[in-house]
């Protein structure tokens, strides 16, 4: 009796169907997980991340390369890889699923993320992994550690190449955390996000400080202290919204423009309440974010990292429909003045915006650099030498405005003409000096006063101050040098960017061939 012979058809069908069912109760089993801790499940996530209907799985039979039969050896290996759209352009991303050996990484799980990576650069489009994973699979060995090493590289590679973002929604530890440190944009979930090299079991064991998984690396620490995070979301639907935004505002890789909107009218009574905006007595803090909301498009300013170093503010906006990163010193907090924190912050901004092709508009009023023993001993002079350099270094349009206090070195680094500015502004309260006017008298007067009563002295110093401010701390006297375009009136900064920004849409600029530079890291 002969038996009956599967055609190819028949194979494929009864493969589709139980890889189907395999997929079913393994996304229902992995709900079920998930769910029960207030999270989402690896596809939820793609699901609700990416345009309806548009994601491409890849590799979704790869399984772990043991070959003992009694092995657990799900499909997918606790990773799900593809394609898909973001806002209707490509994108390329990765979800850890914790629901299979904890989301950890094996040899079928690494060469799954390496090669959606690889897929990512070779096409030009963004990255981007949702990472919620127990860390290297402990049963697979060195083999889990080299994978681990492979995202470094990796990351290292695509830097610069297609924008890199990482979505922390779950733990993150170890060997785990330092490719999400190599992207360029990180977003954490507040109470479910974690992240740090060692748990507290073995802080505790090593140092006997006794600390919670938040004190350690929650979301808050990440963004507020360490700087790993960028934005700290409520919730997960909170996150993937942060992500699908931020991404309208990105190029899909470095031979592209940024996306452009159709340019938008501002109202003139907004920006003729710049002509007043700016208290006329230095002491007097004011919120540099209004100024910029009334110069963009649709008064929309997106922060990246907003609780960090929050004397310095670093997001994007649109002026005239195109992108354009801000950045900007903030009276409100330490009188604007920069210091290690807000050096590394803005740095890196600043480079991120050059790698992609956006125009970086800085709006100063900065007393200078931070000072202190503190400051000194952990590092301002290296550290805060990373803003100079990321300036420089740059060759995206730059237009710089300064609106009041520019002393010292704060004058010389937020985008000064001689870091290669394109186009530098002032308003007719800007004060451009070596330092304010009256820390400048008392060094330069200190004997005359002395020598004089109170009365007189205190009669002397005003004087003094009065005319330093009007002969030295003046916007006037950079701008005879060059060092200044023009002295304009507040409202018409948003007609100067508008021009100068149309203007500056095709700059070239020649450097020197060399390798790469040697930012003091």
């Amino acid at each position: 009796m002969s038996m009956k012979r599967w055609s190819t058809a028949d194979r494929h069908a009864d493969w589709e169907r139980r890889v189907e069912e395999a997929g079913v109760r393994a996304e229902a089993r992995a709900q079920a997980k998930q769910h029960a801790k207030g999270k989402l499940s690896a596809r939820e996530r793609i699901e609700r991340l990416l345009d309806p209907g548009s994601f491409v799985e890849l590799d979704q039979l790869a399984r772990q390369r043991s070959t003992s039969a009694t092995d657990d050896r799900p499909y997918g290996d606790g990773v799900v890889t593809g394609r898909g759209k973001i806002h209707g352009r490509p994108v390329c991303v990765f979800s850890q699923d914790f629901s299979v050996f904890g989301g950890s990484m094996g040899e079928a799980f690494g060469e799954k993320v390496l090669k959606v990576m690889d897929l990512a650069t070779r096409i030009g489009c963004p990255v981007i992994g949702l990472n919620d994973s127990g860390g290297a699979r402990i049963q697979e060995g060195v083999v889990s550690l080299a994978y681990y090493a492979e995202l470094g590289r990796r990351n290292a590679i695509s830097s610069g190449v297609v924008p890199q973002i990482s979505m922390i929604l779950g733990p993150c530890a170890g060997g785990a955390v330092y490719s999400p440190a190599m992207t360029d944009f990180t977003v954490m979930v507040r109470d479910i996000s974690h992240m740090y090299v060692t748990g507290p079991d073995v802080v505790r064991a090593v140092t006997g400080e006794d600390v919670t998984h938040d004190e350690l690396g929650g979301a808050d620490v990440n963004a507020d202290v360490a700087g790993n995070a960028h934005y700290v979301a409520d919730d997960e639907e909170d996150a993937i919204d942060w992500v699908r935004f931020l991404l309208s505002y990105l190029p899909a890789n470095n031979l592209e423009q940024p996306p452009r909107l159709e340019p938008v009218d501002v109202d003139p009574d907004r920006l003729a309440e710049l002509d007043s905006f700016i208290p006329t007595e230095e002491s007097v803090a004011y919120d540099v974010r209004e100024v910029v909301r009334r110069l963009v498009d649709d008064e929309e300013l997106f922060e990246i990292s907003p609780t960090l170093a929050p004397n310095i503010v670093c997001g994007f906006a649109r002026i005239g429909g195109d992108a354009v990163g801000v950045v900007a010193n903030q009276p409100m907090h330490q009188a604007g003045t920069i210091d290690i924190a807000a050096s590394e912050k803005a740095a890196r901004f600043v480079r991120f915006c050059d790698a992609f092709n956006i125009p970086i508009v800085t709006f100063v009023d900065v007393p200078g650099y931070l000072p202190g023993t503190e400051q000194e001993r952990a590092g301002i002079i290296r550290r805060g030498a990373k803003l100079i350099f990321s300036y420089a270094e740059a060759t995206v349009p730059k237009v710089t405005v300064v609106l009041r206090k520019a002393y010292g070195g704060g004058y010389a680094v937020m985008g000064s003409k001689h870091l290669g500015a394109d186009v530098n502004l002032a308003w007719p309260t800007a004060q451009i000096a070596v330092m304010g006017a009256t820390g400048a008298v008392e060094l330069l007067h200190r004997r005359q006063l002395a020598e004089l009563d109170p009365e007189h002295a205190a009669e002397a110093r005003e004087k003094l101050i009065s005319e330093y401010e009007r002969t030295l701390a003046t916007p006037y006297i950079a701008a005879e040098r060059g060092y200044l375009d023009a002295v304009i009136a507040p409202s018409q900064t948003r007609a100067w960017l508008l021009d100068s920004l149309e203007v500056l849409r095709n700059k070239r600029e020649d450097r020197p061939h060399k390798k790469h530079g040697n930012i003091p890291l």
